[in-house]
């Protein structure tokens, strides 16, 4: 029964999304709505196909500064929450201006960057931007979570900082750590668009979010439908490789994994 049960969890998303892009189709056939208005989604398939070459060329660009800014976010957000678990001094100290760089809005944030900084330099910064705060965040909770009791014993027996940072309080932050890395995932990826849209409206850019951008003002409304496409099935491969890592990485130890195999 339960596998039944499974296999209709993973359909029944399938089938919504099906019966979502046949009404859509029906909508634009049934009122014969212009493909400038409202694209089919065979006309936005027609269109990914046939605008391949720019679109495939733009999303490895948007892909690859995604990347570099998660990437960044995410050795600088667990190396100072490591920092700040050793001195809470510098925690105190610092923790509020990281605070105030995640609630200011990254879009208001992008034009200074690409005054101060190189283009592509600053498109990065804006995708580490918004990834940063989570990692750092999440990790310095799962560092501050440590049982007390188990922490107590570690003292008991002697050990070291650095030896109780090791293998206690790493190994009891992980599941803290995996989930601010899935959060910054996504979040780098929206900080890369934001900043595209921004550089595109400087004169340049190559991105996914530029072509979408650029479509809008050509109004070549299918060409937006299909770049929107690529970018929302990147967040989602994006999304579904790091949560495949966090259950790799706790399948055999913590409860949040071992529930899924049941």
């Amino acid at each position: 029964m339960s596998s039944f049960q499974n296999i209709g969890r993973m359909l029944m998303p399938a089938a919504v999304f099906a019966a979502g892009l046949g009404f859509w189709e029906l909508v634009v056939r049934v009122n014969d709505i212009q493909p400038y208005v409202l694209p089919s989604p065979f006309v936005v398939f027609q269109t990914l196909v046939g605008d391949w070459p720019v679109l495939s060329e733009s999303l490895g660009v948007t892909l690859l500064t995604t990347l570099e800014g998660f990437v960044a976010a995410a050795v600088g957000g667990v190396a100072l929450a490591l920092l700040f678990n050793q001195s809470k001094w510098l925690e105190y100290s610092l923790f509020p201006y990281a605070v105030i760089l995640q609630v200011t809005p990254v879009i208001a944030i992008a034009p200074l960057l690409l005054i101060y900084l190189p283009q592509q330099t600053a498109v990065i910064v804006c995708a580490w931007i918004v990834g940063f705060f989570p990692v750092l965040s999440n990790t310095t909770l799962g560092l501050n979570s440590v049982d007390r009791n188990l922490a107590g014993l570690f003292q008991l027996y002697g050990a070291s900082r650095l030896q109780t940072l090791r293998f206690l309080k790493l190994p009891a932050a992980l599941p803290y750590i995996l989930g601010g890395l899935r959060i910054a995932g996504g979040l780098s990826l929206i900080g890369a668009v934001v900043a595209e849209i921004a550089a595109g409206t400087a004169g340049a850019g190559s991105g996914l979010a530029f072509r979408i951008a650029e479509s809008g003002y050509r109004l070549n409304i299918p060409r937006m439908f299909a770049a929107l496409l690529l970018l929302s099935v990147a967040g989602i491969v994006i999304y579904g490789l790091l949560a495949l890592v966090s259950h790799l990485v706790l399948r055999r130890w913590h409860e949040s994994a071992l529930g899924k195999e049941n």
